[in-house]
């Protein structure tokens, strides 16, 4: 019996451990990979392989039952205040999966299948800047981040390459720029906006149009993934049979399982990972099979975190041991706290006069971008709060189509629809919360889920400073449409709660020191040495921008850190 123990163990155990397959796992299992490492990826969903399980891809309207409308039949276990869809009904979480107890509104949304939120997301990657990792030692709000720009700038590269992102060279320091493919362009009011900031602002603010992770011109080593053109479709959440915009499963995964190093372990609900006392490191983790119940351990030398910034924080709280009674690396109780994410409440619109003659054809998967214009280089004296916003731009001309006849009559009304008067445009914010440690998430003792591990109370809220800052954007955002001339203004609050907007942050953060924070500048546990955090839960702030392409080049530089620790005998 001794024996087949041993044997059973050998055939789980691996050089690194996975946990997560979204855009920071994908990206683990990647570099793991082509280093040379044996690798397992834990995914608690099911499995999605590339173009053969998206099943709605590229359909059109007609080819839905109802026209894309679910049916009440469908519904049963979604909850009744879900926006459900048949393009993207196979993407949507059961309620019973994964309760939580929201202890002041918050909405978690999560994608629990291979890939993760990377076929879910909106594709935006901008870099950061210097004055956003000195944000927090220069406005006096958490811990100094232990890394610069320029410690991140050459895995920016990387990641860019590999990705594909389609963009402008800009040359503004608050927005570094990328290395990029033929931007989507602007259209003809978001130029005359552009014109009309440039006029009024100066140089203080820009408009620009948004980087994203499309291809536009397919390089080498783009073909090398599979990967063709984007073809502005405009489907994307369905999954890209094109591989046009980044994923999980149309670039990393493929691209690691073809080195013959990637072991892919769906329906995988982690549920600790596992800390030796005598050898004082961690050499797994513990996992529940999603259909069986049945828990079974996974061995490793090295194990990265990327379940996703709330999951991951509820992995390392649930990681007991005689060492560590309060959670892994949680010496100091900070783990779980701290926790950020982005403000999007404020929404403003207005119609624009003119171009009467001028109208856009086909589709953008992408928009134009403010970059942040407050506080950037010092703290403002006539601004009640400290950092700041971005601004997302889209505009447009839409049509109405006549359909209360019949006959000859609707065909020409169908093919060729009315103009609307005027153009118009929206905007919404994009700001930078600042991390509290009121705001946190942590275990529940009493109620646990259908696997048994604790469920999850999320316990976040706004402050004076988020609603200072969304007041600013209203005020702002009217004095430009105004300046461009624009009309009918309305601008909006809408309250929505945290997390509604899906860039969760924080509750394992870097820093220096490890009486304040968890990770250190190699997003390694202070304590824990060969565990590595590199999603949002990592983030000591949050910045402005869309996150996921920082996340995406930490994570890279910490799974080439960890190979050459392993190497070295350091792990």
């Amino acid at each position: 019996m001794a024996n087949l123990n041993i044997v059973s163990k050998k055939k789980r155990t691996y050089d690194a451990i996975v946990i997560g397959s979204g855009a920071t796992g994908g990206w683990a299992a990647k570099e793991l990979c082509d280093n040379g490492l044996n690798t397992l990826v834990l995914e608690r969903g099911r499995d999605v392989k590339h173009i053969e399980d998206y099943p709605t891809a590229s359909k059109a309207p007609w080819e839905f039952e109802f026209r894309g409308t679910v049916p009440l039949d469908k519904r049963t276990g979604y909850g009744s205040g879900k926006r459900l869809r048949m393009e993207t009904l196979h993407w949507q979480l059961k309620d019973d999966e994964q309760p939580y107890i929201a202890e002041k509104p918050f909405r978690w949304f999560r994608g629990y299948h291979v890939g993760g939120k990377s076929l879910l997301w909106a594709r935006q990657t901008q870099r950061w800047s210097n004055f956003d990792f000195e944000g927090p030692v220069r406005d006096g709000f958490a811990v100094d981040w232990p890394i610069r720009y320029r410690d991140i700038e050459p895995w920016y590269d990387h990641v860019e390459k590999f990705a594909g992102i389609a963009g402008d060279k800009d040359g503004i320091p608050e927005l570094p720029d990328s290395i990029v493919q033929p931007a989507i362009d602007l259209n003809v009011v978001e130029h005359y906006f552009k014109e009309k900031i440039k006029e009024h602002y100066g140089d203080d603010r820009h408009l620009v149009a948004a980087r994203c992770a499309h291809l536009t011109d397919p390089q080498e080593i783009h073909l090398q993934q599979g990967r063709s053109k984007c073809l502005h479709q405009t489907m994307c959440n369905r999954g890209c049979n094109l591989g046009g915009y980044f994923s999980s499963n149309a670039s990393t995964i493929p691209w690691a399982m073809k080195t013959g190093n990637l072991t892919m372990r769906p329906d995988s609900v982690v549920h600790s990972v596992i800390y030796d006392d005598e050898k004082e490191k961690v050499t797994g983790v513990r996992v529940i099979d999603r259909h069986s119940k049945e828990m079974m351990e996974f061995y490793a030398n090295i194990v990265f975190v990327n379940a996703s910034a709330l999951n991951s924080n509820m992995i390392l709280m649930n990681s007991r041991s005689n060492r560590f009674p309060n959670g892994l690396g949680n010496d100091n109780g900070l783990l779980g706290k701290y926790i950020a994410w982005h403000n999007y409440r404020g929404n403003a619109s207005a119609s624009v006069p003119g171009f009467e003659d001028k109208k856009t054809e086909g589709r953008r998967p992408s928009y134009a971008y403010i970059p942040r214009f407050r506080n950037v280089f010092e703290q403002e004296s006539d601004v009640d709060f400290r950092r700041g916003y971005a601004v997302g731009v889209s505009t447009g001309r839409g049509s109405n189509t006549n359909t209360d006849t019949i006959g000859d009559k609707l065909r020409e009304n169908i093919l060729n629809p009315e103009l609307n008067e005027n153009w118009h445009i929206g905007t919404w914010m994009m700001g930078e919360t600042v991390p509290l440690e009121k705001n946190h998430v942590r275990l529940s003792k009493d109620k646990t889920d259908k696997y048994g591990i604790p469920q999850l109370i999320v316990s976040c809220e706004w402050d004076e400073n988020d609603d200072n800052m969304t007041e600013d954007y209203l005020q702002e955002m009217t004095a430009m449409f105004k300046r461009a001339g624009f009309t009918n203004i309305d601008v909006e609050d809408t309250h929505s709660p945290p997390g509604a907007d899906i860039h969760e942050m924080g509750g394992v953060r870097m820093g220096h020191d490890p009486e304040t924070s968890l990770i250190n500048k190699w997003n390694q546990l202070h304590h824990a040495k060969n565990v590595f955090v590199t999603d949002g839960a990592c983030m000591t702030s949050t910045g402005s921008q869309n996150p996921t392409l920082t996340f995406m080049a930490l994570t890279a530089r910490a799974a080439n850190y960890a190979f050459e620790e392993l190497k070295k005998g350091n792990l």
